[in-house]
């Protein structure tokens, strides 16, 4: 095939030149530019530039495209697509198409060798019906001896239009912290060295026009080293992309072995972020795997009990629990053997006889006697020196002989690649799981992979690798079994560990006003369903601010739902308003996690029939007059009835409006102080 190839779907395409003789050449990304024949595709390729060369200072290339892997011989001048050495030897690639570039539907398959330097990779594209595109290569060696890989990456290019960006920062405790500046020349890089996603990682790196009407986004799906990046320089095309950030010798190929890139999610809206965020959450919405079935209220009881840990405690807990209407009591870290503080007992994965005479079937038994699902904490990666697994198999850490890393939270990294240790934790958290027929596990990793290294040779790669197959295995033996990715919270949210769990906890901060933030911008790659969000006490134990309960539930009502408190200490009329929002919640379910998040005046979440929207007063108003606030993403033509449905008491007037009057003039809302919310349902009249 040598005709030009347009992969189209959702208003978004992508037209590529496959006539060779390199890979493919990305013409164009972005709008569906139409039906087109032969003659107007080639036609289409000329007036992109993709027909032009040019040798002003260098050597002659098309202009207007780009090939998948951007290498020095195409006249590329930024981060080559991919990059690594046979001994030192043919650093720079010339690939040539092997027989001809295959397409079915949205998929392209392309296939190329370096003969000379015994390389091959294999491009493969995939536009979803949604028009989001997941790119991944594969490179080969067929050489006679050992290649390494010292970088692959999954690229696309952008045009001159998009000149800001986006992406995000954050520590502990106050993750996805938005950071926008304008995109010049030179290379704008986000990369993360710490072995796992990271607090202060983007979810999404993001390129717009300077509306923000028209943008592009990319999220590699890795958790550990990655990088993603936007780059322009004088003379080349324009890229957006990443892959996984390699540390030297880490990926050593034998002859005949291969590596394969993470996934790269790539998507174009004209419609702005909230277009962007819809793309995404609609293709993951449709992966195999995503939880099809609602999502239960849980109650953790970290912040009720921490390390103190007491059966009747805690079986007061889940009889509150019940009342209020939860439906999943989760047990947090301090159940195993010399775990009353985080100095000990960590990779002693068995239920300490000490505290539990009779193990944990009293409390099991109790919570299912209520009809609640039970959960319990692990963190199988980690291990503290002070446990009986540390002085038994010193080997089994991740370090060099006599290099032990800095310990951090009082721990090490267990090296998961090692098939003994896999094989270890795989036993006893299938006989835990077995034993009490648990419906769930929080899979906590506290700490950076700093060092991480075997004999001198760096680990990270390896380590992720054994990390899915391990989740992947335990998945396979319990099919059943939910699993929340948590890393001290949100240090560990990427595409590639929610392919093998079913949400995570998205910070540790439950403080309600930073939490507003940190799941706003979650919610740009990830739908509610997948984000944990819990109401927890007030004052908040991350930061001590304190807030009233009617903002606290208002907040938490978007997301995968929760308590994190130790509700044995609320009033009558706290418990009976938790009962309220926790039926408030079951039945919004259905809007709050299949429908699309908008964002405008105000925040919330729309489907055909139904829409739910929160107005979150986050600072002190300066205006004394009530707000008038627009309602986006309701269907123009039809009639709507607005009212209030949580929050602050406050008086509503009784409204019913078409879509289009209430995304264009608004209603008036009460005036809110700092801190406050009020949760509107709207549903047609």
């Amino acid at each position: 095939m040598t005709e030009p190839v347009v992969l189209a779907a959702a208003g978004a395409a992508l037209v590529l030149d496959v006539a060779g003789p390199g890979l493919p050449r990305v013409v164009h990304w972005g709008a569906d530019p139409g039906p087109l024949d032969d003659d107007s595709l080639r036609a289409l390729v000329v007036a992109a530039g993709g027909g032009v060369p040019s040798a002003v200072g260098g050597p002659t290339q098309p202009v207007g495209s780009m090939p998948l892997l951007p290498a020095q011989w195409d006249g590329y001048a930024g981060r080559p697509g991919v990059s690594g050495d046979r001994g030192g030897r043919w650093p720079y690639l010339r690939f040539a198409l092997e027989g001809p570039v295959r397409v079915d539907g949205g998929d392209l398959i392309a296939e190329a060798v370096d003969e000379t330097a015994g390389v091959r990779v294999r491009a493969e594209l995939h536009l979803d019906r949604h028009g989001v595109l997941r790119v991944r290569h594969t490179l080969t060696n067929v050489g006679a001896d050992a290649w390494t890989v010292a970088a692959l990456r999954t690229l696309l290019p952008i045009p001159e239009q998009a000149t800001e960006v986006l992406d995000f920062t954050g520590r502990w405790g106050l993750e996805r912290v938005p950071q926008r500046r304008p995109l010049g020349h030179g290379t704008h890089a986000r990369e993360s060295r710490r072995g796992r996603t990271g607090h202060d990682a983007t979810p999404l790196l993001i390129v717009g026009d300077t509306g923000w009407r028209e943008v592009w986004g990319v999220h590699i799906g890795w958790s550990g080293g990655h990088e993603e990046y936007a780059e322009r320089i004088s003379g080349t095309t324009a890229v957006l992309g990443g892959g996984e950030l390699l540390e030297p010798g880490e990926v050593r190929l034998e002859p005949g072995a291969s590596y394969t890139t993470p996934t790269g999610w790539f998507a174009w809206s004209g419609d702005g972020l909230d277009g962007l965020s819809d793309r995404f959450h609609r293709a993951i919405r449709d992966r195999p795997r995503h939880p099809r079935t609602p999502r239960p209220l849980t109650l953790n009881v970290w912040e009720a009990v921490y390390f103190d840990h007491d059966l009747g405690r805690l079986t007061k807990l889940a009889d509150l629990a019940a009342r209020v209407g939860v439906e999943r009591f989760v047990l947090d870290d301090g159940w195993f053997p010399a775990r009353r503080d985080d100095t000990a007992g960590l990779g002693d994965w068995t239920v300490d006889p000490a505290v539990w005479p009779d193990g944990l079937h009293p409390l099991v038994d109790h919570v299912r006697g209520h009809g609640m699902r039970f959960g319990l904490w692990f963190e199988p990666e980690m291990v503290n020196p002070d446990s009986r697994l540390a002085r038994d198999h010193p080997d089994w850490i991740l370090a060099s002989p006599g290099r032990l890393p800095r310990p951090h939270r009082h721990q090490h990294v267990l090296d998961v690649a090692r098939p003994e240790v896999a094989d270890h934790l795989f036993a006893r958290i299938d006989a835990l799981v077995t034993e009490y027929r648990l419906d769930y596990i929080k899979w906590d990793h506290n700490r950076d992979l700093l060092e991480a290294a075997r004999d001198g040779a760096a680990g990270v790669h390896r380590q992720t690798v054994a990390v899915y197959a391990l989740l992947d295995r335990i998945r396979d033996r319990h099919p059943d079994l939910e699993i929340e990715s948590c890393a001290s919270g949100g240090g560990r949210v990427d595409l590639g560990i929610l392919a093998r769990t079913d949400r995570v906890w998205t910070s540790d901060s439950n403080d309600a006003l930073d939490r507003q933030q940190i799941q706003r911008w979650t919610t740009l790659l990830l739908p509610p369903e997948l984000i944990g969000s819990h109401v927890g006490p007030s004052p908040a134990h991350t930061t001590g601010r304190s807030a009233g309960l009617a903002f606290r539930t208002a907040t938490a009502l978007f997301g995968h739902a929760g308590i994190e408190w130790d509700i044995s200490t609320c009033t009558e009329e706290e418990l009976d308003l938790l009962r309220d929002w926790a039926t408030l919640y079951k039945r919004l379910r259905p809007v709050l996690h299949g429908g699309r998040p908008v964002h405008g005046d105000v925040s919330g979440v729309v489907t055909d029939d139904a829409a739910v929207f929160v107005h979150a007063q986050l600072d002190n108003p300066t205006e004394l007059r009530p707000r008038r606030v627009r309602l986006p993403g309701l269907s123009p033509d039809r009639r709507y009835r607005v009212t209030r449905c949580w929050g602050e008491d406050a008086d509503l007037p009784d409204v019913t409006l078409t879509g289009r009057a209430l995304a264009t003039v608004g209603i008036q809302l009460p005036r809110l102080r700092p801190e406050q919310a009020i949760v509107l349902e709207v549903l047609p009249a």
